[in-house]
């Protein structure tokens, strides 16, 4: 019988996971059966949730799965079951099924977790899945139907991460467009902290002050959501902020299947990976992309909930799944390598390098480059079997 290789999730992670183990599988003319069990054969561009016209940022997956001989289930995994080598998952019918694996590759994503706060669940909208973020884009496009007020005119961002920033500062020029250029719109951001940015370098959180600062975006640092309701939010210093669009950008978590396996997990849910990608305590069982917590180097620094990370860990998790399999040495994941690219609105953008974050370029430099790296980069490859397995070797030069 043909080994099998069970491949969670279709994201970057999943999807780079399973041209990887393809790719090694060819390279070495071994017949290995490589599967993919996700919702749809599709790739979810997930960075891009903050932009409009959010039902245009996928990617067809199943002509590149058809080019690369990866087979693909369309469904939901229900439960893992390390004990005998199944998942138990659920088809498009509904009907439950078994599959078998030698080597189980979890890369089934994560999820923003908005029942931490009272009404959040209800009355917040996010940017979490595609189906919600083009909920959120028609009810901001839905404004200008509703009268004229202060909370049809104010936006509340709950958080100030990458995700919030990048929709916050996206807001004044989509409102503009929607409600008019003279209409006295407002853009709040709410964040814990003691600044903005206030986990980074303070040359990048000086970049995103001033470019907040040109657009209007206010942040309440040093403040907490204590609910939200159909009003708008109530901070727990009292404050209360009229508003009928409050978005939710904090409190991601890892994918739940993760807690049907016995091993060690981060505060995020993420499992606990040797430098081959393999969950602690369970040979067989990969964990890759926003579900593993995974060294990038030897010096402290952990992979993030990134497209950046996931397209790597990917490669690097089905490139060791084929190579267990095959019998062949694994190539440990490294990532040495850290930048970031914010998207920062009308002001434009900032790049920089590092774990410590140091500035390279700005503005409209800095947009063209992130327009690149989020319209071409981060793509799926053409449907080519050559062109795929050259880009899905890990040791293939990336960011």
């Amino acid at each position: 019988m043909r080994k099998q290789i069970l491949i969670v999730g279709a994201g970057f992670a999943g999807m780079w996971a399973a041209l990887s183990a393809a790719r090694l599988a060819d390279k070495h003319q071994q017949a290995i059966d490589i599967t993919v069990i996700a919702p749809q054969p599709e790739l979810r561009v997930r960075p891009r949730f903050y932009e409009s016209a959010v039902h245009t940022l996928v990617a067809p997956l199943q002509p590149l799965f058809d080019v690369t001989g990866v087979n693909f289930l369309q469904g939901h995994v229900e439960q893992i079951l390390p004990d005998s080598k199944e998942v138990s998952w659920k088809d498009a019918n509904g009907d439950i099924h078994l599959r078998r694996y030698d080597r189980l590759v979890l890369a089934s994503g994560s999820h923003v977790n908005r029942d931490t706060v009272t009404g959040a669940a209800e009355h917040a909208f996010d940017l979490d899945q595609l189906e919600s973020a083009a909920v959120l884009e028609q009810h901001i496009n839905d404004l200008a139907l509703q009268p004229e007020s202060e909370a049809r005119n104010t936006v509340v961002v709950c958080g100030g991460g990458f995700t919030g920033i990048e929709m916050a500062l996206e807001l004044p020029g989509r409102l503009r467009e929607i409600l008019g250029a003279d209409a006295k719109t407002r853009v709040v951001v709410v964040e814990r902290g003691a600044q903005p940015g206030g986990r980074w370098s303070q040359e990048l959180r000086d970049v995103i002050i001033e470019a907040s600062a040109e657009l209007g975006v206010e942040w309440l640092v040093n403040a907490e959501v204590e609910c939200v309701d159909a009003s708008g939010v109530t901070l727990k210093d009292g404050q209360v902020i009229s508003s009928q669009t409050v978005i939710w950008t904090v409190g991601v978590q890892a994918n739940n299947l993760t807690a049907q396996i016995n091993a060690p997990r981060d505060r995020q849910g993420r499992l606990h990976v040797n430098a081959n990608l393999q969950v602690v305590g369970h040979d067989d069982i990969y964990a890759t992309g926003d579900v593993a917590y995974a060294a990038t180097d030897d010096k402290g620094n952990h992979a993030l909930m990134t497209c950046q990370h996931a397209i790597l860990l990917g490669k690097f998790a089905g490139n060791n799944a084929a190579a267990d399999l095959l019998n062949i040495t694994p190539l440990p994941y490294r990532q040495e390598n850290y930048v970031t690219c914010l998207d920062l609105g009308a002001w434009g953008a900032v790049y920089s390098e590092g774990w410590d974050q140091q500035v390279k370029l700005t503005r409209a430099e800095a947009k063209k480059l992130k327009v690149s790296i989020v319209s071409e980069l981060i793509y799926p490859p053409k449907a080519d079997r050559a062109v795929a397995f050259e880009i899905a070797d890990p040791l293939a030069p990336f960011v």
